[in-house]
């Protein structure tokens, strides 16, 4: 598996009060809360980590004493072959390498998804898909579907 086929449209900004707010536009979604304290470095990515696949991201960073640290990921997925929710749990697993089993039913508002510690992802229709990860050390277990439940398409 291809980790990172095609990097492009990489931007970054420093985030002002707007981003804790949420509200931002990625690939046809509105993020609509995102953590307070947040990393002011917000990143934009597109690539394909295999042929079909497309994955449109925005990464929330902080600056640390070892680097940088990721605080929240929002990630559109956009695949032909992801008709159920079994076909997109079977290509995450495979992708972050876990066992199938180790997600756990979730309701992200009025849709089926899956969730573990730290992401959580659904289905929006057929072909199309969201997935957040979140520090959930630093933030919490609830504000991962509390960012989850307000990203909502366009």
């Amino acid at each position: 598996m291809r980790v990172l086929v095609a990097a492009a449209g990489l931007v970054l900004t420093l985030a002002g009060p707007s981003a804790a707010e949420g509200g931002d536009m990625l690939d046809g979604f509105v993020i609509g809360h995102v953590p307070r304290d947040a990393g002011p470095s917000v990143s934009d990515f597109e690539y394909e980590p295999e042929d079909g696949v497309r994955f449109t991201s925005r990464v929330w960073e902080r600056k640390t004493a070892a680097g940088y640290a990721v605080d929240l990921t929002v990630i559109v997925v956009r695949a032909g072959r992801f008709g159920t929710l079994g076909h997109l749990r079977d290509f995450m697993s495979a992708y972050h390498e876990r066992d199938p089993s180790s997600w756990t039913a979730v309701q992200v508002g009025s849709r089926p998804g899956l969730k573990a510690d730290d992401q959580v992802f659904w289905l929006v229709r057929p072909g199309v898909a969201v997935s957040v990860a979140l520090d959930t050390g630093r933030f919490g277990a609830g504000e991962l579907l509390a960012v989850a439940e307000r990203v909502r398409e366009r």
